[in-house]
């Protein structure tokens, strides 16, 4: 793949000289990104029986969508390298890079992505991963059972000073608390006890973020995304509430492996400031989808009582038109385990 291209010259690397803080630009360690091959080999991190596991011949191709924005290009060709040595190339219809040199933001430019994109299925990647070995047709061949399902990898650690890339365990899904703080938990004893398999898929109340994939019919019927939220962060609380309310499910599946590069800070320009933008974005979110159960958000996080979040409407309409279940649903049926957070949950039943 990618004859005749010259790397080195791409990443004009530059010399590094004695007190150079490799961390000022993209808030992880350049100098040793630059410094690994962009074709390295990874050590598969699945469970050994998801390799006797088989798919469909013919599933669907899909069109992934990279955006990126203030990227080292070391990562992002790591990125679309490990795209195209790892996976099988009919899958891959197109991939498309998204640079959002504009200030929208991720969620804008990827929905811009999602628009230009030709596949029935669209796959979201991050602009500094790593797919790991048979990543994709796990998760084109739940799509192709139930378009309705939208899936992620289980999403590995790229270390950000080293670079060593280290298995995630898969014993965790994605949850949160009454503030909309996303954090990763462990399945509790009874969750794993009722898992025979390990290759079996794991339901989740909501996924990480940029990692994911979905029928594109079903993205753009759901909605896309909530343009009007801002740059980055909270719009997976958004689209998470969204798919289990409105009649799809999510997913982590253990037998797709996609690393990670996880910082400590974003390189987005927040013109509101960081804190004021999440709020807004989760604003939005407790707004539309929560019901009076957005009582405990603003219980939580205080700082977002009176903090401005624009017009719902559009999205309020879409929640009538689609028909989409309640909040206490939600709580009733995929994450019941927020309900013993609060004592005063039952008061609002």
């Amino acid at each position: 793949m990618l004859e005749g291209f010259d790397e080195r010259s791409y990443l004009s690397a530059r010399r590094w000289k004695p007190g150079d803080d490799p961390y000022t630009l993209y808030a992880f360690n350049q100098r040793e990104s630059e410094r690994i091959p962009s074709n390295r080999a990874l050590r598969d991190t699945r469970h050994y029986r998801c390799t006797t596991l088989r798919y469909d011949s013919d599933l669907p191709p899909t069109s992934i969508i990279v955006t990126f924005h203030n990227e080292a290009r070391s990562t992002l060709l790591r990125t679309i390298r490990s795209v195209l040595n790892r996976t099988p190339v009919h899958l891959i219809h197109e991939i498309i890079l998204v640079d959002d040199f504009s200030e929208d933001g991720l969620i804008r430019s990827r929905v811009r992505g999602a628009d230009a994109a030709r596949a029935g299925v669209l796959t979201f990647l991050d602009s500094h991963c790593e797919v790991n070995k048979d990543w994709l047709p796990p998760l084109l061949q739940r799509i192709k059972q139930d378009p309705t399902r939208v899936v992620s990898p289980v999403i590995d650690i790229i270390n950000m000073d080293t670079f060593a890339y280290v298995a995630a365990s898969a014993d965790l899904r994605g949850g949160f608390d009454w503030s909309l703080h996303f954090k990763w938990e462990q399945l509790s004893p009874e969750q794993r006890a009722r898992r025979t398999d390990p290759t079996q898929p794991i339901k989740t109340p909501i996924i990480a973020g940029g990692l994911f994939v979905i029928d594109r019919s079903w993205f753009n019927h759901l909605g896309k995304y909530d343009t009007a939220m801002d740059i980055w962060g909270g719009e997976n609380f958004e689209i998470s509430f969204r798919v289990w309310q409105c009649g799809g499910s999510l997913e982590i599946l253990p037998c797709s492996r996609v690393g990670h590069v996880f910082r400590k800070k974003h390189p987005y320009i927040f013109p509101e400031g960081n804190a004021n933008t999440y709020i807004k974005n989760t604003r939005r979110t407790a707004e539309v989808w929560m019901d009076d159960f957005r009582l405990f958000y603003y219980s939580a996080r205080p700082a977002a009582r009176g903090k401005s979040y624009g017009d719902i409407q559009g999205r309020v309409d879409l929640r009538k038109k689609l028909k989409c279940k309640s909040f206490k649903w939600y709580l009733d049926n995929v994450y019941p385990e927020l309900k013993s957070v609060k004592s005063g949950y039952l008061s609002l039943l």
